[in-house]
């Protein structure tokens, strides 16, 4: 099996500078390609910008920082990015048919041994895979945002891909530091997402159902659920352009995923995209990192099993159609939602009993997206 020592990534954005950083710290030489030259120059000035706060808190020398920094090289050329590399990671935009063009192109510009990886947080693997003419070769390899901060890395292989090219992608995601987590089969939302994008619409639903306050919904799922911060929150940080195109993705893929609730896209549609836009479902003042007031005290007003009983329900689907289990999942909920104590434990909690009932009357009033996961139900 091939042996990576070289890699391009596709797209110089803020996940493909930053795959580009962790991969070259690592030791990698890294080539990042886009279509424009001012691309490139902007994401390497953000690149030096991110080396020279690491030296000031002094993570690393100058001469590390300089090291790092040189083994980054920017190309505009498709084919001259991809000639010497073993290792394509892809990170353009979210979009289906650009990503299927852009592979189109680089099927006929990379050598056949190179392998193709999708930063895709949604998009279908095995669907991407079959444009080119080396599935086998194909895999997802989901970073998260930022990728120089956030350890997780989902890996997800589609239905044609290789045993070792799962095996190789899985040693590279630790070879930069990071902790990779199979989702074993190309599912809507893999394992991350199809926890958190469906629990956001169902958190709204449950104020509607509840009359409760934004911030009453936000301090149960925080103090109450072990979130590092309200659900409403983590979405206005996310982007609602990220969250309404990963819910249209998922829910084209399968209805049972996830119960879209028409603010989201409203709030998309009005361009109220959360922080990077000053309004989501709060409003922002300034350009830094604001907090929403939350407490124990709100808390208290809002009976947040509903929103257990969504995510717990999306997992056991995942455990029931061998995605993946209950390990895994707890490792993804806590290195990518930042989740303070386990899921299973929440569950237990409030009662495997009461969550079933809860989805039960929920699947009375609101149709079969609520029923409960035969896993849920065995484990009452």
């Amino acid at each position: 099996m091939l042996r990576i020592k070289n890699i391009t990534v596709l797209g110089s954005g803020i996940m493909g500078h930053g795959i580009a950083q962790v991969s070259a710290t690592a030791g990698y030489n890294v080539t990042l390609r886009d279509i424009e030259q001012k691309f490139l120059d902007n994401a390497m000035e953000k690149i030096r910008w991110s080396l020279e706060k690491l030296v000031s808190k002094q993570k690393i020398s100058q001469t590390e920082a300089d090291d790092i920094f040189s083994r980054i090289k920017p190309i505009v050329d498709l084919k001259d990015s991809v000639k010497d590399c073993q290792l394509v990671i892809e990170a353009v935009p979210e979009i289906l048919d650009l990503k299927r063009k852009v592979y189109e192109e680089l099927d006929q510009a990379a050598n056949k041994d190179v392998i193709f990886a999708s930063n895709t947080s949604t998009l279908p693997i095995t669907e991407i895979a079959n444009t080119t003419s080396r599935p086998e070769k194909f895999i997802g390899i989901h970073f998260f945002n930022p990728p120089q901060l956030m350890k997780l890395v989902e890996v997800i292989p589609g239905q044609k891909t290789a045993k070792e090219v799962v095996d190789l992608i899985q040693d590279f995601v630790k070879s930069v530091k990071k902790e990779p987590i199979l989702c074993r089969k190309d599912v809507p939302g893999f394992i991350i997402n199809r926890l958190f994008i469906p629990m956001v619409h169902e958190a709204y639903y449950v104020m509607d159902r509840q009359q409760c306050q934004l911030t009453e919904i936000d301090s149960a799922v925080k103090f109450n659920l072990g979130f590092p911060m309200g659900i409403f929150e983590l979405a206005d940080f996310t982007g609602m352009d990220v969250i309404h195109k990963a819910t249209i993705e998922m829910h084209l893929r399968d209805k049972k995923v996830i119960n879209p609730h028409p603010k989201i896209e409203q709030l998309y549609n009005e361009k109220k995209l959360g922080q990077k836009s000053g309004e989501g479902f709060y409003k922002y003042s300034a350009d830094k990192y604001e907090r929403i007031p939350l407490s124990e005290e709100l808390a208290e007003k809002c009976n947040p099993i509903q929103i257990v009983a969504n995510i717990l329900n999306n997992a056991a689907w995942l455990i029931t159609n061998q995605a993946s289990d209950v390990a895994e999942i707890e490792k993804a909920a806590q290195l990518g939602l930042g989740l303070k104590k386990p899921l299973f434990e929440t569950a237990k909690e409030y009662g495997m009993s009461n969550i079933v009932n809860e989805l039960k009357q929920l699947a009375e009033k609101h149709g079969q997206f609520y029923e409960p996961d035969p896993l849920l139900v065995s484990m009452q």
